[in-house]
């Protein structure tokens, strides 16, 4: 399939990468059609889905069978009146239902808008309000319904309420509009162009009420690079994202490049994460790639990695936040797998990743990705030299062109997309340096970056430091303004249950003392403050502006 859309495929080194990779984008490109439906007419019983829930359930749909259940879905959406650039919202957990809900919207040229389940019925009546959304289809739990059901009378746009099993009166039987649907007829004429919107996310943010980021129907091909050249997929991988299907993370690991690949995708329909039980997993299932935030690496790190046998397991990448350089050694001591990274956002594909032909530096996100015009600058918009750090950017092709990848601007706000978007640079936000031989290590968000004594401190190495500590579990710095420093490094930190007990003035030298010893003295955390979690939003990140704000 892949050969399709790529005259060469093998590279050997960055420099032949950014020399001959191409992607060939057709005309009208649809990727439940050209993709999907590609692989069922070539291979209709090759694995396309492993699914499995935390009650044992298990089924693996064929590329054969997505096709048959996403024409079904596409002929039901268009039964109640849903079509072409309409606005669907998906709140469907990890169901196997999503990738057939997905598909055949994307077969009508619907936009779809996947949704965390954690969404409350303000939240959701935001969402509907802001996109003018025409229908929702979610999970059978009542509890998910409720919420919805609160919200509907304050979004006059939504027509249909879609459940996939045992809904409430007044919504539509998502299964039984499969089963009873008309045989789907293709349209004689393309349901798209490449420039149509295809999904829309709402960005979680730190601030304010989320952003819409579009992306159009051509971004599927982006994640090429993703699939094959981070991942290093083949055709018979098993690979596992861990995410929920209401985040981009399953764009980037759980649906497209995976299955332009002609990989298998492995899903995992549980509540509450649980290392042991992932683990559990790669070992019962020969998983072959493994993808998940820091977060849950951190966590099956303090598991016994030599209980499972994780001999399948060819390959581990990390991406979401940044990857503390004590977690990579530990994970690599126990597996024998050198973690890739990759650095990317809801906005984009990955835009800078560890290359099958480079070796992985512990902490570092890799090296920029050639496809895009990736610069680290500074202020004044001139590019930083090695070691120093600066802005990650995208200088825009100077011919007009839009790279493959780069969302197509926030919905409906032009002035946030021209805050981020001008004078022919993308600004990430996202603060970097660039070492000698090209890797790119991550400091902060360039409202995280602290300024103390002259130095600039950026929040991701001191927090590198801190997690090294056998205390810790989760850590975020933050600064204090300080009469004389002008700011003061904080440590907000969750320790490891063995230490609570320990928590006070002893342990905080102690720790002061450690991150002194593994990095600069001065970006020791003058400031130590134990807490039992910390805030994040509800896809997960640490919200920094509410350490600060809580310290004033």
């Amino acid at each position: 399939m892949i050969e399709r859309y790529l005259k060469t495929s093998d590279f050997s080194s960055t420099e032949e990468f950014a020399k001959g990779f191409h992607i060939d984008v057709p005309d009208n490109f649809n990727f439940a059609f050209d993709i999907v439906d590609g692989w069922a007419a070539e291979h209709p019983e090759k694995r396309a889905l492993c699914w499995v829930n935390e009650h044992g359930l298990h089924h693996d749909f064929t590329f054969g069978e997505m096709k048959r259940l996403s024409d079904a879905a596409a002929s039901f959406f268009q039964s109640i009146g849903i079509g072409r650039g309409d606005m669907v919202m998906l709140m469907l957990k990890r169901r196997y239902e999503f990738w057939v809900a997905i598909l055949g919207l994307h077969k009508i040229g619907a936009v779809a808008i996947p949704a965390t389940h954690l969404l409350t019925p303000k939240d959701i009546e935001y969402r509907c309000n802001a996109a003018d959304i025409c229908a929702i289809i979610c999970t059978e739990e009542h509890e998910m319904q409720d919420k919805i059901n609160i919200a509907l009378p304050h979004c006059p746009t939504v027509k249909h309420r879609i459940a996939i099993d045992a809904p409430e009166e007044g919504w539509h039987d998502f299964h039984r509009g499969l089963q009873e649907a008309a045989p789907f007829v293709r349209s004689s004429v393309p349901v798209n162009s490449n420039d149509d919107i295809m999904l829309l996310y709402f960005t979680s943010g730190t601030t304010g009420n989320p952003k819409m980021v579009t992306h159009n129907f051509a971004y599927p091909l982006g994640h090429i690079v993703t699939a094959k050249y981070w991942q290093q997929l083949h055709e018979d991988s098993l690979h596992l994202t861990v995410a929920d299907t209401g985040w981009a993370k399953v764009a980037w690991g759980k649906l497209y490049g995976q299955w332009i690949i002609g990989a298998a995708i492995f899903v995992y329909d549980h509540e509450r994460f649980d290392a042991a039980t992932m683990l559990q997993l790669i070992q019962d299932y020969r998983i072959t790639s493994f993808c998940a935030p820091p977060t849950v690496y951190r966590f099956m790190v303090r598991e016994n990695l030599n209980d499972y046998d994780l001999s399948a397991l060819e390959h581990a990448t990390t991406a979401g936040e940044a990857l503390n350089p004590s977690v990579f050694e530990a994970f690599q001591k126990g597996t024998g797998l050198k973690m890739t990274e990759a650095f990317g956002q809801t906005e984009t594909t990955p835009l800078i990743v560890t290359f099958p032909w480079i070796e992985p530096r512990p902490g570092s996100m890799g090296v920029a990705n050639p496809i895009y015009n990736l610069d680290i600058i500074r202020p004044d918009g001139t590019s930083a030299e090695v070691g120093e750090k600066g802005e990650i950017v995208i200088r825009m092709p100077e011919d007009g062109s839009h790279p493959l990848g780069l969302f197509r601007g926030y919905y409906r706000d032009e002035a946030m997309t021209r805050q981020v978007l001008h004078d022919g640079l993308y600004h990430t936000c996202d603060v970097a340096y660039r070492d000698e031989d090209g890797y790119c290590w991550f400091v902060g968000r360039t409202d995280d970056i602290i300024k103390s004594s002259g130095y600039r401190i950026g929040p991701f190495e001191v927090e590198s430091a801190v997690m090294t500590h056998p205390s810790v579990v989760e850590c975020a710095i933050t600064g204090v303004p300080d009469d004389i420093r002008g700011m003061v490094v904080k440590a907000t930190i969750v320790l490891a249950p063995e230490y609570k007990e320990q928590a006070g003035p002893e342990l905080v030298r102690e720790i002061q003392q450690h991150v002194k010893r593994v990095t600069a003295p001065y970006k020791y955390p003058r400031l130590i403050e134990f807490v039992d979690a910390l805030p994040k939003t509800i896809s997960g990140k640490i919200r920094r502006v509410e350490i600060r704000q809580n310290a004033q």
